[in-house]
């Protein structure tokens, strides 16, 4: 059983590469070079000088005599651990029960114990991964091994005697016995652990493609897939990992969207991805060929958002898309409502699954993305759809339809809350028929189980499924297991494989043999695991992918690639290249350097605009914000409407346009931008007060009344709407009304001037001179030195002063 180990085994990542980006891991600084061992196996040469070979000898004898020993429990790898052939050697780990033992021999028993190493082994501590500095944040922290963990010991055979067990528990069982001794009485063994391994004859075959994640948490951000502090987001890589090597390559880093989720055809030469990040179009997916250096280019990207039958104003996100085994098609969730729930909480920062939404598919071949018919039922949502191996079938998940966040229902505050929002899915199968779909049908041992059944996925030869089971929602749940299941529907079983603390996100490697997941176990920063599946569905224990990643970041989303790892080198996307523009832009206008922000976005916008880049509105926006700031009001006003013709939703820009169409004199259309922002935001007083002014402008005073009326209504301490008020009252003759709002207005804010000029006009024309002489005094006092009120108010101060004087 792994569980409670201390499986932070040198996953190092060089400080002195930080400022470079993520560095390659290193090699673990718990390998030894050379054994010091004793062998009976002809491929290896004993090590051992002679005092160390009468130890072990007398070693030996002492242990075959010993009666009663101590416990020395191995941990790690499992009892009946099954091994790629091709697979590095692991760090075992155990724990003495003797309180006396301080140096342990290891016996290899190969053959079935015909032959035999022996080695000598100090027992170090587990080695610990180094920390990547980067990814240090104050919502995460360094994890500190548990005392159990901490207290284990640790040894990894030399390349040299991991290769003769692999080779010789290929056709029989190694035993592996650990005796423990003490220094000053070697004679005497004082404890004694055993487990068996052996060597598959299936290779994985494959290397694995995965993401290598920080988990820096954010707050929670309602309905958005956004778990990760901004900073975090480049520190993202995609990395590929071959069983076979000490370590990975970096394919991918320093994104400026989140790409996500990735799948790849059967035969490993096209790859499918998310490319865009959670507050962007969302839709945005790639589809590229596999090669040693694969470019993303805006050709090769598509939308789901171009689905015809997208409710209006809907940003679909394409949840879990899943590419065919040929290629040729996508299946994926669209028009959908996700529950998410983001944690500071490191151990566990996100929650999310779908509450609502449909299954489409992209048809590469023509461009259209269509709802698959018998999946398309909005009184259910649908997803996780996988494809069986001849992309005749898909297999998804499927529950009664909600709303993802019930009036009333606290705010879930950690994953497994019991407040998070109720869904239990359950797996159904429907053919795809060349995108004609038909009726679901559910698999009988993953439905209906009072479970929540959700991601499957389909062995390549077609006969199982192996799918995560939790009580609510889908993945990444602390009480989430891998279940396997016939894919005709029959018994389900959980997978031997399972780990005590979220087993999710697996894959099957191209022959079917292995299973790659990942797991929390033993650690907060998510690992990466392997285990075999024979003829029968049975499942290995699972054996850790050491090295994978530093031990303060996370792997996730690990899945097989059916190409040679040496002819898949690097991925890079000039497709988001304009994202990178438009962060610098952001950057730039914060920092008051608009000259230099506008450059930076004129850059983001060049080129042919792309259906798939719906964010486009967002650097329209700041660009407009931008130009304002500097004065260039026609630009800004043409890049207010190209944001507002690719996102018709922006109250902001819709204000805007008002504002300037005023400014020129064009208050018709300035009143109608206003109008549709009110539409948009009806509870906004700013809004309305703001279509008051325009409306005064334009000397229609009685319907400035009415919206400042409601502006009012809306918030009845707004100083700005009284004062607008009582103007547009002063204009209808209402002076009386208009005296009353600028009394209250003066109450609200007693340091503004407005309200006190506005009430000495109303008292000149009432010819209470001296009245609007003290009126007009008060205002200059509190008016600000940079006011431009101040000159209006000191002349008709001074007009009054020489009546007065007469």
């Amino acid at each position: 059983m792994i569980a409670g180990l201390a499986l932070l085994l040198a996953v190092s990542v060089a400080a002195s590469s930080v400022e470079n980006g993520p560095a390659e891991p290193a090699r673990p600084t718990g390998a030894h070079a050379a054994d010091v061992l004793l062998s009976d196996a002809p491929e290896l040469s004993s090590t051992a000088d002679r005092r160390q070979r009468r130890l072990i000898r007398r070693l030996r004898g002492g242990y075959r005599g010993a009666a009663e020993l101590a416990e020395l429990k191995i941990d790690y790898p499992s009892d009946e651990s099954v091994f790629p052939p091709e697979m590095l050697a692991p760090t075992f780990l155990w724990h003495d029960e003797s309180d006396v033992a301080d140096g342990w021999l290891v016996d290899v028993a190969l053959a079935g114990g015909a032959t035999h190493v022996f080695v000598l082994v100090p027992g170090d501590p587990p080695p610990r991964g180094e920390i990547d500095p980067r990814c240090i944040a104050i919502t995460n922290e360094i994890y500190e091994p548990t005392p159990y963990q901490a207290s284990a010991r640790s040894w990894k055979p030399s390349a040299a005697l991991w290769e003769v067990i692999r080779d010789r528990s290929a056709g029989a069982s190694t035993s592996i016995t650990i005796l423990g001794y003490r220094n000053d009485d070697p004679d005497r063994v004082v404890s004694r652990g055993r487990m068996s391994l052996r060597t598959s004859a299936d290779p994985v075959g494959a290397p694995i493609f995965y993401r290598d994640v920080p988990l820096m948490p954010s707050e929670t951000k309602e309905g958005v897939i956004k778990p990760l502090d901004r900073t975090a987001g480049p520190l993202i890589a995609w990395r590929l990992r071959d069983v076979s090597r000490p370590d990975s390559r970096v394919l991918l880093r320093d994104m400026p969207t989140c790409a996500n989720c990735h799948s790849f055809s059967a035969d490993g030469k096209t790859l499918g991805m998310d490319v865009d990040g959670p507050d962007g179009d969302k839709g945005a997916y790639t589809i590229a060929g596999v090669q040693k250096d694969v470019v993303i280019r805006d050709e090769q990207v598509m939308t789901w958002n171009a689905f015809e039958d997208k409710p209006a104003g809907l940003n679909t996100l394409g949840f879990m898309s899943r590419l065919s085994p040929d290629g040729g098609h996508v299946v994926s969730t669209v028009n959908e409502a996700i529950y998410v729930s983001n944690f500071t909480d490191h151990r566990f920062i996100q929650v999310f699954y779908p509450t609502r939404g449909i299954l489409a598919y992209y048809s590469r071949e023509t461009g259209e993305i269509k709802a698959l018919p018998g999946a398309d039922d909005p009184e259910f949502v649908h997803c996780n759809a996988d494809w069986t191996p001849d992309g005749t079938d898909l297999v998804f998940a499927r529950a009664r339809a909600r709303d993802p966040y019930e009036k009333g229902r606290p705010i879930a505050r950690y994953a497994g809350d019991p407040n998070e929002t109720p869904m239990r899915y359950d797996l159904y199968r429907i053919p795809f028929n060349d995108g004609r779909g038909g009726r679901p049908e559910p698999i009988a041992g993953a439905s209906n189980n009072g479970m929540s059944n959700s991601f499957p996925k389909v062995s390549p030869d077609g006969r199982w499924i192996v799918f995560v089971k939790a009580r609510n929602g889908l993945l990444m749940r602390p009480d989430s297991k891998l279940w396997i299941v016939p894919t005709a529907g029959g018994e389900a079983r959980p997978l031997q494989s399972n780990l005590p603390l979220m087993n999710s996100w697996h894959s099957f490697s191209p022959n079917g043999r292995w299973l790659v997941f990942s797991s929390k176990s033993n650690t907060p920063y998510t690992q990466m695991f392997l285990t075999h599946l024979d003829d029968e569905g049975n499942a290995s224990p699972a054996l850790l992918i050491e090295n994978s990643t530093a031990a303060n970041r996370a792997v996730n989303i690990p899945e097989f690639v059916n190409a040679p790892y040496e002819e898949f080198e690097s991925i890079s996307v000039p497709a988001v290249d304009h994202y990178r523009y438009f962060q610098r832009g952001s950057e730039l206008a914060r920092e008051g350097r608009l000259g230099e922000a506008v450059a930076e976005f004129e850059t983001a916008l060049e080129g042919e605009w792309r259906e798939w880049r719906l964010n486009d509105w967002r650097i329209h926006d700041s660009m407009s914000k931008s130009l304002l700031q500097l004065g260039q009001t026609k630009r800004a006003l043409h890049h207010i409407g190209q944001s507002l013709k690719r996102n018709p939703y922006n109250v902001e820009m819709h204000a805007n346009a008002g504002y300037l169409l005023s400014e020129t004199g064009d208050a018709e259309n300035a009143s109608m931008h206003l109008g549709l922002a009110i539409r948009l935001r009806p509870r906004d007083p700013k809004l309305w007060c703001d279509r008051a002014t325009i409306r005064l402008r334009a000397k229609d005073a009685t319907a400035a009344v009415e919206d400042y009326t409601e502006a009012i209504r809306l918030d009845p301490e707004y100083t700005e709407a009284y004062n607008g008020r009582g103007t547009a009252l002063m204009a209808n003759g209402d002076l009386p009304g208009a005296v009353a709002d600028f009394e209250r207005a003066m109450q609200l804010d007693p340091d503004d001037p407005t309200p006190w000029y506005f009430r000495a006009l109303i008292k000149k024309r009432n010819d209470d001179l001296s009245g609007a002489l003290s009126d007009l005094n008060r205002a200059l006092r509190i008016a600000p030195a940079d006011s431009p009120q101040l000159a209006e108010i000191d002349a008709l101060r001074l007009q009054l002063r020489e009546r007065l004087d007469r």
